[in-house]
């Protein structure tokens, strides 16, 4: 059997799912106990992506099309959908939010472009229980993303900064107001109410200059450990017999040899 198409893998998926002789593991699964390895999977796909390790996107991506296939089986066996009808329900959905490629509205620019792109969204929304801008964010969302998607939204309807500045201000702001409380009470409820706000308002910033949140905060953590696995190999004794001015400098000079590269 030829293991190339789509209808293959809907094939294993339903043999392994099978209550005779299909996979013990498989057969204990439903949506809840998948959602976290579809997470995990999505987050691995992105990780190759930025090693730029191409070969092994083409498994992630085919591990992460497999979690796919696992909710139409499920929800064929329960008779909510199929796979045909998930291709479908996405193939509407871009021809609806592309107007300017498949209908007869104009889009010359990303503004035009986004502004055809929230308004298709919305009028899906007006569809739903919940009629405010702020409907189906997803909760479980990365914090930082979700923030993004929320500052996004009520953009869209002009509850936004002007520019920048305004939210560099906001940033300043917020800054000094973590600063009290941090001098009155560290660890207090209001010390953390404060620095979430103080997060939000980064996100702002990063938005305005068309960044994303998440990613930006990715590659920070990933240059803080190269780093500090610099410093782990430069120390000629255990880090944890050191002092921090010694690992200091030793972090200072990972830098410094940053700079002086080519």
């Amino acid at each position: 059997m030829s293991h190339s198409s789509i209808q293959s893998l809907l094939d294993i998926m339903a043999k392994l799912r099978d209550p005779d002789g299909g996979c013990p593991w498989d057969l204990k699964q439903d949506f809840t106990s998948i959602a976290p390895h579809t997470l995990e999977e999505a987050y691995e796909v992105v990780d190759t992506i930025e090693r730029k390790d191409y070969m092994a996107l083409k498994a992630e991506l085919g591990d992460l099309l497999f979690q796919v296939v696992f909710y139409a089986q499920l929800g064929q066996e329960q008779q909510l959908f199929n796979f045909d009808d998930i291709v479908a329900g996405i193939c509407d959905k871009l021809i609806r939010r592309h107007p300017h490629v498949f209908g007869e509205a104009e889009a010359t620019d990303d503004e035009s472009l986004r502004y055809n792109w929230e308004y298709q969204k919305s009028k899906e929304r007006n569809l739903l229980d919940d009629k405010s801008i702020l409907a189906d964010i997803p909760k479980h969302l990365p914090a930082l993303s979700q923030a993004a998607k929320i500052q996004k939204r009520v953009a869209h309807v002009g509850f936004d900064w002007p520019n920048v500045t305004g939210a560099l201000d906001k940033v300043a702001e917020e800054f000094s107001e973590v600063k009290e409380e941090l001098e009155k009470a560290p660890e207090s409820q209001k010390s953390a109410e404060e620095l979430g706000d103080l997060l939000f308002a980064l996100v702002n910033v990063a938005r305005h200059g068309g960044h994303d949140p998440e990613q930006l905060l990715r590659r920070a953590n990933s240059k803080f450990c190269n780093r500090f696995r610099q410093v782990e190999s430069l120390s000629e004794k255990p880090l944890e017999k050191s002092t921090l001015e010694e690992m200091d400098a030793l972090w200072d000079l990972v830098k410094k040899n940053e700079k002086d590269k080519p």
